[in-house]
């Protein structure tokens, strides 16, 4: 086959198999990239350097190349990145290809130098091509502007702290400052930080210039919404920002259609960014604010369309000021005189006082039948371009009726009180005469009377007097039960269907807030939870004691709100054992304080009888205990330790529930170390918790080993003791063991 004839061609062609290669199968990335490095660099043709650089920011942002193969890759590529920056001729393709694949590889030289500090060179080739952008930033053209705020996005959000989602496993933590070491010898955290700073800045110095470009704004809009979710540290700073601007600031001059466009994009991407942000989160300290801004932004929108909307705009120079030659010369015509309809004969209303039209449609519509925020939607716009002589004839209109109203009302009062006294002197010498009616001579006569007088006694129209709902039949206990018990079951189907997604904001609230928080002040997850716990414990208070007669009053609705407690918490124990420790320290609480109003109740100053009222502590935690011990393993040791450290009060059937899982050879370290626990830092607890080791110690052979070491620094007589026993069991075993072994054999 006979060669291209262009050699430049065959290059063009045999790159674009190479490509069409590594699209199938992402495997030959690594020898396709070294192997292009040469035909792209500096000193290629033009259409070579085009197409490489479009290689490399494919490649590096391919999602089916692994993270580590393109951590290998980024160290070889630095130098050609570096040489197709600096050319002098700074073709656009190439400079926008570069900037992108810059941006890409940032995150993973950075990672790369944090695992390998030796690797000097690297850093300072990726250094150099950061500071050659950054320099030539507001030089370049549009396409590669934007591609530098993409970059500098990228370096402030590797170079400000992130999040540690695991520890252990490092290589899945985002890159960030979080992950570099404290004493890195070629990594300086302060002068990283501060330079992310001063970009930032620079990316926001966009929202406070006067006049901005539209397709600049849209960008670092767009690139800020991964910082403000990823980086919680600078978030409250650019949401502010992003708060302060208006796109309609930025109309200099005429408003063009070129202009408006631009202000009705660059309000858009603002109103999508905030709108991202409260979806995402909901609970965000400035959520207020940002609807109010998302709401002006809608205003502003509006307002433009309406200016856009008119034919032509208002004359420059005003009419009404102008004497009537000018008028004339001017052709300017005299505002139209606004049609004032005359008020009608008698009492009016406020509705006929302030109604100026004679439109039988408008003054029959009811305004109250639209909501007050479209009414606000309305009206506000719409006042802003009434005509101001128009408004002035109107109100001047209204203020005539008002006084001419005054005046008649104090006239009618005036003559009320003059004729009053004369009234009451004719009434006291009025004497009437009594008249018989006529009989009637015939019944049709009498049926026309009596047809007549009850015509005269029919009043005009029925008054009907206040209708008043009748009241309801009273609940019984049982339904008043069930209704509460329901009740009950719903809040809890809210909590636990909104348990997860509010789970991070929950715990930043109550880190803020601390122990002096309100119970219930939030209307949060927490909130609810304490809401249950005391209406369980608190609100029935009083109501189980014995009252008169040996009648006990047993109200169901905190028994069922207990019960439905229980569940909810084994449902997921290892997650919700502090709304469980929550829980059992209200019923302890609520235990103690009713012992304490009984005994007063019967003048009982010492406490050496009981008082008689129900106790709930010591029943619902050995219920939690039976609940969710059989599940327990050995990765729930801190859970347990946990639980057993905060509720209130450590009891003897307590330790024996404790004591019971060394009954399973695989718990039996859970056991000891949690009663090692007790005994070292709940010193109330500590002999209870030593009985029940000794217990086990004595009980089960597998705990001896680590029950022991306890067991020798607190009650070493107890291992002199054993220590014999053992003994004479081994020796025992060993005489068997022979005889067991003649009589198999025989």
């Amino acid at each position: 086959m006979d060669p291209p004839a262009d050699p430049l061609a065959g290059q063009i062609a045999q790159l674009n198999a190479a490509r069409t290669l590594v699209l199938g199968d992402a495997a030959f990335y690594p020898q396709i990239v070294n192997g292009i490095l040469p035909l792209i660099g500096a000193n290629s043709r033009l259409e070579l350097r085009r197409w490489g650089a479009e290689f490399l920011a494919e490649t590096f942002a391919s999602p089916v190349l692994a993270s580590a193969q393109k951590e290998q890759l980024a160290a070889n590529v630095l130098q050609t990145i570096h040489d197709l920056l600096g050319l002098p001729d700074g073709d656009t393709v190439v400079l926008k290809h570069s900037v992108e694949t810059a941006a890409s590889i940032y995150p993973l030289v950075f990672r790369h130098i944090i695992n390998r500090p030796e690797d000097t060179g690297a850093w300072e080739r990726m250094t150099a091509i950061k500071q050659d952008i950054l320099r030539q930033w507001d030089s370049y053209p549009y396409p590669v502007k934007i591609c530098c705020i993409k970059f500098a996005q990228r370096v402030v959000q590797v170079q400000t702290h992130g999040t540690i989602s695991d520890p252990r496993r490092p290589e899945q933590n985002e890159t960030s400052l979080a992950i570099v070491p404290k004493n890195h010898p070629v990594l300086a955290l302060p002068h990283l930080e501060a330079e992310a700073s001063g970009l930032l800045d620079r990316l926001l110095s966009v929202f406070q210039e006067e006049s901005s470009d539209p397709l600049l704004v849209n960008a670092t809009l767009n690139c800020l919404a991964v910082l403000i979710r990823s980086r919680q540290s600078v978030g409250s700073k650019i949401v502010n920002a992003v708060l302060n601007f208006y796109p309609a600031r930025q109309v200099q001059g005429p408003l063009t259609a070129v202009i408006r466009v631009g202000v009705k994009s660059m309000e858009r991407t603002a109103r999508a960014l905030l709108i991202n942000i409260i979806k995402r989160n909901p609970n965000h300290p400035l959520t207020g604010k940002m609807q109010q801004h998302i709401e002006r932004l809608m205003q502003s929108r509006l307002e433009v369309a309406d200016d856009a909307s008119r034919k032509r705009g208002l004359p420059a120079e005003p009419t009404d000021g102008l004497d009537s030659a000018k008028r004339a010369r001017l052709d300017a015509q005299m505002p139209p005189l606004l049609k004032i309809p005359p008020l009608p004969p008698g009492p009016i209303s406020y509705q006929q006082l302030f109604k100026i039209t004679e439109d039988a449609g408008l003054s029959s519509f009811d305004v109250k039948q639209l909501p007050i925020d479209l009414l606000v939607k309305i009206v506000v716009p719409l006042l802003s371009r009434v005509d101001q002589s128009v408004m002035t004839q109107a109100m001047d209109a209204v203020r005539i009726r008002y006084q001419t109203v005054t005046k008649q009302q104090a006239a009618e009062r005036q003559s009320a009180a003059a004729n009053a006294p004369a009234a009451e002197e004719e009434d006291d010498d009025y004497e009437p005469e009594y008249q018989p009616m006529d009989v009637p001579e015939t019944a049709e006569q009498a049926d026309a009377v009596s047809t007549e007088v009850a015509d005269l006694q029919q009043p005009d129209l029925v008054s009907l007097g206040p209708f008043v709902l009748p009241q309801p039949p009273p609940l019984s206990e049982d339904e008043a039960g069930e209704i509460g018990r329901n009740a009950v079951g719903r809040v809890f189907e809210m909590l636990a269907s909104t348990e997860v997604a509010s789970k991070p904001v929950q715990n930043r609230t109550q880190q803020q807030l601390g122990f002096a928080r309100l119970a219930g002040s939030t209307f949060d997850h927490d909130a609810w939870i304490t809401l249950l716990t005391r209406l369980a414990t608190r609100a029935p208070a009083g109501l189980e004691l014995a009252g008169s007669g040996g009648q006990n009053r047993k109200p169901a609705i905190s028994n069922s709100i207990r019960e439905t407690l229980y569940r909810y918490i084994l449902e997921d124990f290892r997650f919700r054992v502090s709304i469980g420790v929550t829980w059992l320290n209200e019923e302890w609480y609520n235990d103690r304080i009713q012992m304490k109003f009984a005994a007063s109740q019967r003048g009982d100053e010492d406490d050496d009888e009981a008082p008689t009222v129900p106790l709930h502590y010591d029943h619902w935690v050995l219920r939690l205990l039976d609940g969710f011990l059989p599940y327990l393993d050995s990765r729930d040791t801190k859970i347990f330790i946990r639980f057993l450290s905060e509720i209130p009060e450590v009891t003897i059937p307590i330790t024996q529930r404790v004591a019971s899982l060394a009954k399973d050879p695989e718990r039996v370290n859970l056991c000891v170390q949690s009663l090692l626990y007790l005994i070292m830092f709940r010193l109330p607890a500590r002999e209870i918790c030593l009985n029940a080791l000794e217990d086990v110690y004595r009980t089960y052979e597998e705990s001896r080993p680590s029950a022991g070491k306890i067991l020798a620094r607190w009650r070493p007589h107890v291992i002199e003791q054993s220590q014999p026993d053992q003994q004479q069991a081994q020796q025992a075993s060993l005489v068997s063991r022979p005889a067991a072994a003649n009589e198999a054999s025989a």
